[in-house]
């Protein structure tokens, strides 16, 4: 036995990936032996079955469903995004366009003849103040995103840590927005209104210059195929300069000499606002080094410059507009003095004027010559603030869209496309209007005043427009601009990336909205690298087997230097924490581990043989801890022994294997393996990953949860990582890239909840941890009640949390933490504190996933939550179990806020998520928390009043009475009896609440809706309601709020009364069982019964007795054993007394016989012992069997067998253990066993049972609970005195509520006067004040949970992959088809339940279900198929198009549309990796190598393979026996997959 387990080496184990993925291919044997378990042939009797169920847990329920609708809503999605974008592109150029017209000097234009007469022609033309609503409509449109800008600068500064820039840095960018901001206001202001819209869109299309010569000065001789891009660029930058020269020409032979000067400035300095987006410090050129250091340096101080930029832009731009309006106006002065007229009916002059003239007018001021007759029109007021309102909220809307469209990775075709089309559209439109309206002067007369319209080109369009006035040149500008931001069509980034990697600048420029979002969409940098596909042949492995790297300890130092490209493959090591599970629970941990299997084994599947990289691809291990894992033998009291939670662990991994796979599966004996702390069992999975269980003694090493934390994060992170022989870059990236995927012992989940999580740390660098919905799972009332609070808590609090700082706690039994974050100063370290002190106990092991995410939001990290990574847990189901829970939790969770609250100060210099407006969050929380009895008390004390009509003083004593007895009872009685009373009390106010709501109802009816009562409620249940409504997936928890309403003075008053009275037990209170009793323990209960029989008989023995013989109570009052009082009394069930006696005569026998064997008189009597537990072990009595009894001789040998001497790593007793089945026994290496000696000694050796010390806790502890309960009590005391008081002396002081006045008419008849009273409700300030705070707090929750739902549809979204979609189904090519749907192929391809017997095990008619026959399959002898791996490569290897529909698995995938031409490429995909390891290994070996005489490894079990057909056939040609599995035996199969012979 001298194996070794796994070593240092980090990631997973050497074997997963070097000599397990070989097989079948080269045939090793990486068990050392046995190739396979003997399964036992089964007799023709017992062949009856159990299929393995359906996959029907609460994570996988209505999964397909539920797939679907995403792919569906995705697709509906796609064109929805794509139309808004393209109509909001298309409708706010539009409106620009149309604003800018109407500033055309001396504008005229025919008017619609239908109202002033039919039989003339008439022509208006636009006065100034009509002129003047429109420029300050430009001038708003601009200022909306500015303003934006400046909004969300101010929140980052405020809310966030942003560093300030260097002054010089800060002056170049201000330089820049500067001169754009003053192209842009020429271009608007001077430019576009003496061209004609049709001009105007094409000319748009020309503001790329500046980005196009930087992009090309920003090129480096690393691009690929520069000289091509460089010949673009010019290209493309020369096309843009024929905008400087053909239509300032043109314009100025009709006389416009202002074109020539103005067109080409407005154009280059307008271009100037997007040079970062093109600049790169990677340049040779000098100045563009500097811009580009100056764009590194602008990622963390944008938002301070930008706090300022934007203000001034909007200064200069109104600067700009007053002085081009003082050359176009007759006095600029308008602009103020007519603001108010402008956008109010005026008047507007409508000349007659001749149609036979007309065409002889060859200027707009002619056309004053021909007018006769004058109409006076008024104009429409509000036509410019609805064009003005419609430009904003479109640029806005196709803004917000087409970043939407960017984060859920749907960018080519609805934002890209949409993008470029938006000049071509808007073109055409303006073509065809244009037309129309020449034709028709009564065109859209009812939708546009008719005074207004675009600036339309004049003549024929064929002749004169286009080809007369060169607007075919435009086709170079929209190509020259499509060049130039060609990068929007090839994304890179993540899903869900932020705004400041999506974009450049915060907002967008809402003048020029299409070539803003294209030019200001970031240019991605080169995707992240999960692997190299240039390795360089490695000489150890020629065939390329290896092609997953790992890092072993033993890694040559000398090839550590650089960084590799497997560093930064994800790493997810799952961390599952389990003592006394359930087999239910135990089962849904495993099948989700084993689903994570599968999905990882599929992922690197079609990497290996598809040639197919998934973005999501991660390497994966699981590690399970057990707490308390072993108990005391029964042969032997010396010895430990697993207990039965371990035993059931491994009778259920058979069973959870079999269910994930839908197939009997029976997995290979684990690997034993002795360890320092305990002992190590170690399986391989069907995917080939590891699941190594870590069994903890806890004589040996520190137990419960925070203790097995600290245990795999020192092993995992200190020992795996850091103890590695590479350099510290190396260990930097492998950190930041791996996760601990932190799991309680009955959490069950899918893989893809994991990779929602891994989206979000990949999303943000500085995510420390990250957690998902976690859904209660159970049945009972108190199921009922956490499903509607944990509902209430995910989709408000900890969305809010989200949205406007950090979550603060990322729960333990469902969260992805960062390697790197844990790593961090003072917190992996900081974790591993002794309590020494009594709040210590309540913080650290109370609440330790609170106070380790408490740690990492100090240390400046972020945590988040996902509500689209569902998870379910077992929750509490009874009454007692579920208060102990939550007596740990309350002060643990108030501790810990409170530690982060006194420390805002540093966290918020520290952690850019935190801010002082979430602090204040947090503390008006914490105050609500506090004085939640108080006010709950308040509450019931006028439901009181209104329910049963008496008075406040009355109510007062009815419910201040049992809180004070419940509090008596908490300080004076046992926990037992404190919850049985809690659980009276609960189940009496839950009555009274039902009455309350009674009364209630009927007080609000009295009061109106007006009343804040009224409001408060129905604002709560709308929030309520709308929240399920969001959360369609959940909304059944919605029901059960009514029960939630009825436990509110339970869980907000009784419990939080008993959390704080109960604050020194630090015990866990949920999952506990009793331990055997040992030896010791046997002696002193023996001795306590010797006492018992020396007591005197008589009167003094009976006041010394203290039971009855024969009955026994659950209550017993007694005084000095004078009287007593037994309630709930029932029949003892043994005999206490003589059970002691038995118990120690049964030791003494014992004693002595246990001195006979180790004084090595074996040859004396000889007696057998049996040994029998009653109450599962708990109690054990020793019987000897006196018949078995011999003498053999009356003196004793001389001889003598001595005693084995076991060492706990070496031959612990434990590893001979049946129930743990027959595995290898494996031994740690010298420097593993060493760390956890280190490990143990420093950090984690058991806690000494100090008596006095545990005296001193015990005080500090009841001395902590008496402060927290006297300082709590007194602020609930005072917090109800004062609106106590202030409620009965409201007619004195009270604030009368404006709403729901009641009006009392009094009619005096001696007088006849009417007297109307107001009757105001009146309330307490403090109530009211406290009404608000709350009604504030929901809002904010509310508003924050809008916000989180739109982020998580973005975040499904975006994880979601179409297969196809309709617009692009026909224009995926083979290869394309078969990269989209890899890695569904390989799962479908590499199940392992047979493919011929799911098409009768589905049948659903009896009388053609095959039974007998499928009963003889199962009684033949079978060979497994082999790993999924295995069955992938069988499947793979019988391929082909003619054999396709014959495969069943190969039909299901035709269904998920692979087309004919795609399973072809995948048929060539074979054959290319068949020839590709066969070229390998003849150039490895030599194309003369005899494999059959110089096999590779073992000839034990070599054979020669020259190709992948050849791994499955024999020598002589025939299908060689099914490659057995080496993770796992496979108890039954129904059919055999018959390979076909090699041609």
């Amino acid at each position: 036995m001298n194996g070794v387990a796994a070593s240092g080496d980090y990631g997973m184990d050497d074997d997963y990936h070097d000599a397990d993925d070989t097989i079948p291919l080269h045939q090793e044997d990486i068990y050392g032996g046995s190739r396979r378990s003997v399964m036992p042939e089964l007799k023709k009797w017992d062949v009856f079955r159990v299929i393995p169920p359906d996959n029907d847990s609460g994570s996988a329920a209505d999964q397909r469903c539920l797939d679907i609708t995403i792919k569906i809503v995705k697709v509906i999605v796609y064109i929805i995004t794509f139309g808004i974008v393209l109509a909001s592109g298309v409708i706010a150029k539009g409106t620009t366009l149309f604003m800018t017209s109407q500033l055309k000097q001396h504008k005229s234009l025919e008017y619609c003849n239908k109202r002033i007469g039919l039989d003339k022609t008439w022509r208006v033309e636009l006065p100034d103040v009509e002129k003047v609503a429109w420029v300050w409509c430009l001038f708003f449109c601009f200022i909306t995103p500015e303003a934006g800008t400046w909004i969300r600068s101010t929140r980052m500064c405020i809310f966030k840590s942003i560093r300030r820039p260097e002054f010089s840095h800060f002056l170049v960018v201000v330089l820049f927005e500067t001169l754009h901001t003053i192209g842009l206001a020429l271009l608007v202001f001077f430019v576009l209104p003496d061209l004609d819209a049709v001009k105007g869109v094409m000319l748009t299309n020309c503001v790329c210059i500046v980005p196009g010569v930087l992009g090309m000065l920003s090129r480096t001789n690393r691009e690929s195929r520069r000289f091509l891009k460089t010949v673009c660029d010019i290209a493309a930058i020369l096309g843009q300069a024929t905008g400087f020269i053909v239509w300032p020409i043109i314009e100025y032979q009709k006389g416009n000499t202002k074109a020539c000067w103005a067109i080409p400035l407005a154009v280059v300095l307008t271009s100037l606002g997007w040079w970062e987006n093109y600049v790169d410090r990677k340049s040779k050129i000098g100045i563009v080094q500097y811009l580009g250091t100056i764009k590194e340096k602008m990622k963390k101080t944008r938002y301070w410059v930008y706090l300022f930029a934007s203000l001034w832009k909007i200064l200069i731009f109104f600067a700009c507009m007053l002085f081009f309006m003082f050359l176009r106006l007759d006095n600029v002065g308008d602009l103020f003095t007519k603001f108010t007229d402008s956008f109010n009916q005026h008047k507007i002059f409508v000349n007659e004027t001749s149609r036979a003239l007309l065409g002889t007018a060859t200027d707009t001021a002619d056309f004053a010559k021909l007018f006769t007759d004058t109409k006076t029109i008024f104009s429409d007021g509000n036509t410019a603030i609805y064009v003005c309102l419609i430009q904003i909220f479109a640029a806005y809307s196709a803004y917000i869209f087409g970043k939407f469209a960017c984060k859920i990775c749907i960018q080519g075709f609805s934002f890209a496309f949409p993008v470029n089309l938006t000049i071509p559209v808007t073109l055409s439109l303006l073509l065809m209007g244009c037309g129309l309206r020449s034709g028709d002067a009564c065109f859209l007369r009812d939708t546009i005043p008719g005074y207004l319209f675009f600036e339309c080109p004049r003549g024929d369009y064929i002749k004169d427009f286009i080809a007369g006035e060169h607007v075919w040149i435009w086709v170079l500008w929209l190509f020259s601009q499509t060049w130039i931001t060609l990068h929007i069509w090839t994304p890179h980034c993540e899903r869900l990336a932020t705004t400041e990697k999506l974009f450049v600048t915060p907002m967008y420029n809402s003048l020029l909205i299409d070539q803003s979002l294209g030019m200001n969409r970031r240019q991605d940098d080169a995707p992240e690298r999960l692997e190299s596909d240039s390795r360089a042949a490695d000489p150890d492995d020629p065939d390329g087997t290896q092609h997953y790297e790992t890092i072993s300890i033993h890694t040559d130092s000398s090839q550590t230097a650089n960084v590799r490209a497997t560093d930064h493959i994800t790493r997810i090591i799952a961390c599952a924490t389990m003592w006394h599970e359930t087999r239910d629970e135990m089962m849904d941990m495993l099948k989700s581990v084993l689903r994570m299997d599968e999905d990882q084994s599929a992922m690197k599947v079609a990497q290996e043989y598809l040639k197919v990289r998934d973005k999501d691809y991660y390497e994966f291990e699981t590690h399970i801890f057990f707490d308390d894992a072993f108990e005391m033998s029964d042969e032997d009291e010396d010895e430990q022994v697993a207990n039965r939670f371990v035993r059931m662990l491994v009778e259920c991994i058979d069973e959870a294997a079999s269910h994930v796979h839908q197939i009997p599966i029976r997995l290979r004996p684990p690997t034993k393996i002795p360890t320092p702390y305990g002992g190590r069992l170690t399986w391989t999975l069907p995917g080939k990953t590891k699941l190594i269980a870590h069994l903890k003694n806890k004589m040996l090493i520190r137990h419960r949860k925070r203790w097995s934390q600290v245990m795999y994060m020192y092993y995992l992170l200190g020992y795996r990582l850091m103890e590695l022989d590479i350099s510290v870059e190396r260990k930097e990236i492998m950190a930041d890239n791996t996760y601990l995927l932190t799991l309680d012992g009955d959490i069950d989940f899918q893989p893809s909840a994991v990779k929602l999580l891994v989206d979000l740390m990949k999303k943000n660098r500085n995510l420390g941890a990250a957690c998902g919905r976690i859904h209660p799972v159970g049945s009972g009332p108190m199921v009922w009640y956490q499903l509607f609070e944990y509902a209430i808590g995910h989709w408000l609090q900890k969305a809010t949390e989200h949205m406007i700082g950090c979550v603060l706690c990322s729960p333990g039994c469902f969260s992805l933490f960062r390697a790197k974050g844990l790593m961090d100063d003072n917190v992996m370290k900081k974790y591993t504190l002794t309590s020494h002190q009594a709040r210590h106990y309540v913080q650290y092991d109370q609440g330790e996933d609170r106070w380790l995410c408490t740690l990492l939001l100090q240390r400046g990290y972020r945590v988040d939550y996902s509500a689209a990574s569902d998870a379910y847990t077992h929750c509490p189901e009874g009454f007692s179990e579920f208060y102990n829970q939550r007596r740990r939790w309350v002060p643990s969770t108030i501790a810990n806020i409170m530690d982060l609250l006194m420390d805002y100060r540093n966290t918020i210099k520290i952690n850019d998520n935190i801010s002082m407006p979430y602090i204040m969050y947090q503390s008006f929380l914490m105050a609500g928390t506090i004085l939640g009895p108080g006010t709950i008390f308040l509450m019931l004390v006028g439901a009181f009043v209104a329910a049963f009509r008496i008075d406040n003083w009355t109510s007062f004593q009815y419910n201040i009475y049992p809180i004070l007895v419940f509090m008596l009872v908490c300080f004076t009685m046992k926990s037992n009896i404190q919850l049985l009373v809690a659980q009276i009390l609960s189940a009496a106010y839950a009555l009274i609440m039902m009455a309350v709501i009674v009364g209630t109802t009927l007080q609000l009816y009295e009061d109106g809706p007006g009343s804040p009562s009224f409001i408060f409620l129905i604002a709560t249940i709308l929030s309520m309601v709308i929240a399920a409504v969001l959360h369609p997936q959940e909304f059944k928890c919605i029901f059960p709020g009514f029960i939630y309403l009825l436990s509110i003075p339970s869980m907000y008053l009784l419990l939080i009364l008993y959390s704080l009275t109960n604050l020194n037990n630090v015990t866990w209170g949920t999952r506990e069982v009793l331990a055997k009793k040992t030896k010791k323990e046997l002696e002193e209960e023996r001795k306590a019964l010797e006492e018992a029989k020396k007591r005197p008989d008589g009167i003094l023995g009976y006041l010394y007795s203290t039971k009855s013989a024969d009955q026994d109570g659950s209550i017993e009052f007694n005084f000095a054993n004078l009287f007593r009082i037994m309630c709930c009394t029932y029949p003892k069930q043994i005999d206490e007394r003589e059970q002691l006696k038995r118990i120690a005569d049964s030791l003494d026998a014992l004693n002595r016989r246990m001195d006979l064997v180790e004084g090595g008189h074996h040859h004396g009597r000889r007696c057998s012992f049996s040994r029998s537990s009653n109450h599962g072990g708990l109690i054990s009595t020793v019987k000897e069997d006196r018949s078995a009894c011999s003498d053999t001789g009356d003196t004793n040998s001389d001889t003598s067998e001595p005693r084995e001497k076991r060492d706990q790593l070496k031959n612990p007793l434990w590893i001979e253990d049946k129930a743990l089945r027959k595995g290898k026994v494996e031994y740690l290496p010298p420097n593993e066993i060493q760390f956890w000696q280190d490990l143990i000694s420093q950090y984690l050796w058991p806690l000494d049972e100090n008596q006095e010390e545990k005296k001193r806790i015990a005080q500090e502890l009841a001395e902590l609970r008496n402060q927290s309960v006297f300082i709590f009590f007194m602020c609930n005391a005072l917090f109800i005195l004062i609106v106590f008081l202030l409620q009965l002396n409201k007619d004195n002081i009270h604030v009368d509520w404006p709403l729901g006045v009641k009006y009392n008419i009094t009619l005096i008849e001696e007088t006849g006067q009417v007297l109307i009273n107001k009757e105001y409700l009146q309330m307490e300030p403090i109530g009211l004040v406290f009404v608000f705070f709350f009604a504030l707090i929901l809002l904010i929750q509310f508003i924050a949970m809008l916000f989180h739902r739109f982020v998580t549809l973005s975040h499904i979204l975006s994880s979601c992959e179409l297969t196809s979609c309709c617009n692009t189904e026909n224009k995926d090519t083979p290869e394309e088809m078969l990269r989209k749907n890899a890695v569904e192929i390989v799962k479908n391809m590499q199940r392992l339940r047979d493919d011929r017997a799911e098409s009768y095990e589905g049948e659903n008619r009896l009388a053609r279900r095959r039974t007998i026959q499928n009963l003889v399959n199962q009684q033949q002898k079978r060979q497994p198929i082999g790993t999924l791996d295995v069955a992938f490569r069988k499947r793979f290897q019988q391929l082909s198009s003619q054999t396709a529909e014959a495969t069943p698995i190969l039909g299901n995938m035709r269904k998920m549309s692979m087309r004919a031409d795609a399973l072809r490429a995948l048929e060539q995909r074979k054959n290319s990796v068949m020839q590709e390891r066969r070229r390998k290994r003849m150039e490895t070996l030599g194309a003369h190598n005899d494999f059959n005489k110089k096999p590779r490894h073992r000839s034990s079990n070599a054979s020669g393979v020259s190709s992948l057909q050849g791994a499955f056939l024999q020598r002589n040609g025939h299908p060689a026996a099914a490659r057995h599995n080496d993770g796992y035996e496979n108890s039954s199969e129904d059919e055999e997959l018959v390979l076909p012979t090699e041609p």
